[in-house]
């Protein structure tokens, strides 16, 4: 008997000391990676060619069976583990604070209770750790390496001055204003001038809702741009888009179930292009700038009237305030753009389209919310902005509106 347990000791300690070397492996993976990343291009660029589509082909798959966004639950689940840590970091030092008085008042400890909270507590701080170093493992694979990557620009637009003048600046917005000003009479919809959406003609000539014709429009554009070629799964509405909402986030690529979700409380012409953006991110391009610029570009290549002014949408405002900038950086500069060209006046129609979430839908959301949305969203600005920044993205947040630059590098090599 005592040989018995003897010897399911020594397993015991074999398998203890193979999971250190595996947790330490783990985490040492995750430090090289990101090293290698963060000093090589190359290394990234290669990564996303031939690592990361397997990913999405194999464990994007299997989430992608689920109707509900797994990586939504999974943060809940991360959350609550965040909870218990803390709450049992707070119960120790309760325990030690009591230790201490009864030290001193030299009164025994009830050692049998504590002995089982601290076998407890152990295992639950190990497995909180093997959680932790799993998700930086995930994060780093799915996420992290991609922000060192070649961009679009570079991969695509090959050499550029980047050098732009106003008047090009005007033009791109004149063309994407009269599309929206033309497109928002083409818009079937309901009594209240809301805009419907009856579905999408396929390629195949099927009928398809918005989720599939978005995969089929990124699908479409991998044609002519090979890194975008490849399997999408379905994006995902959010369980929390309320929370969304306040936020002001139109929609999450969960690096670490491999899923494209969309906020479906917001306004319905902002859909086609966040279901675009975030399906982007699962081929390699992490960059909001280049993301926005791909939703945009798979939407308005569309046959359908809906996605194409969903697109257009999508952009005028990026347009918008850089003629803005310009305006009031340089008056003269912009006095003298408007001898040649004029920008474009954009019907009401159009401005009342370009809505983030209906005044309807702020009233239900605020009166509801547990924390008021001017906190939630100061808190989402502070995250993203930071999340961008650790990453190399000097910027932070600024980048959203690098869009502006993309399109005027795509249509001087694809003139309207």
């Amino acid at each position: 008997m005592r040989m018995l347990q003897e010897g399911q000791r020594m397993d015991k300690r074999k398998l203890f000391r193979k999971s250190r070397l595996l947790f330490a492996a783990m985490a040492a993976a995750a430090v090289a990676l990101n090293a290698a990343a963060w000093n090589s291009s190359a290394f990234a660029d290669w990564y996303i060619a031939h690592i990361f589509p397997f990913w999405v082909n194999t464990y994007g798959r299997i989430t992608g069976l689920f109707p509900i966004s797994v990586g939504e639950w999974l943060i809940g689940a991360g959350l609550v583990l965040v909870g218990m840590a803390a709450l049992l970091g707070i119960a120790w030092a309760g325990i030690g604070a009591v230790r201490a008085v009864r030290h001193i008042l030299r009164r025994g400890s009830r050692k049998r209770a504590v002995c089982a909270f601290g076998r407890f507590s152990r295992g639950f701080y190990r497995f909180f750790a093997w959680v932790l170093v799993s998700v930086c493992l995930v994060m780093t694979l799915n996420c992290f390496i991609l922000y060192h990557a070649s961009t679009f620009s570079e991969q695509y637009f090959g050499d550029d001055d980047n050098v732009y003048a106003l008047e090009e600046l005007i033009g791109v917005y004149n063309m994407v204003a009269e599309q929206c000003n033309s497109l928002s009479y083409a818009m079937e919809r309901d009594e209240s001038g809301m805009v419907l959406y009856q579905g999408s003609i396929g390629r195949d000539g099927e009928l398809l809702d918005m989720e599939d014709m978005a995969r089929e429009l990124m699908a479409q554009l991998g044609e002519d741009y090979p890194q975008l070629a490849g399997y999408y799964p379905r994006p995902k509405a959010l369980a929390t888009s309320d929370f969304m909402c306040q936020q002001y986030m139109q929609g999450y690529y969960f690096p670490f179930s491999m899923e494209a979700n969309y906020n479906d409380v917001m306004h319905i012409l902002n859909f086609p292009s966040t279901m675009c953006h975030e399906l982007a991110h699962l081929r390699g391009y992490i960059y909001e700038d280049e993301a926005n610029f791909i939703g945009y570009l798979a939407c308005v290549q569309s046959d359908d009237a809906f996605f194409r002014y969903a697109g257009y949408l999508s952009v005028l405002v990026y347009l918008n305030n850089d003629i803005y900038k310009a305006r009031k950086e340089n008056e003269s500069v912009y006095e003298k753009a408007l001898e040649t060209i004029r920008p474009v006046a954009v019907e009401p129609q159009v401005w009342t389209d370009n809505v983030f979430v209906v005044q309807e839908e702020w009233d239900r959301i605020n009166g509801k919310a547990l924390i008021d949305t001017e906190v939630v969203d100061k808190a989402a600005d502070v995250f993203i902005d930071t999340n961008l920044k650790l990453n190399g993205i000097s910027d932070g947040a600024v980048s959203y509106s690098r869009v502006v630059k993309l399109l005027l590098q795509y249509y001087r090599y694809h003139p309207v």
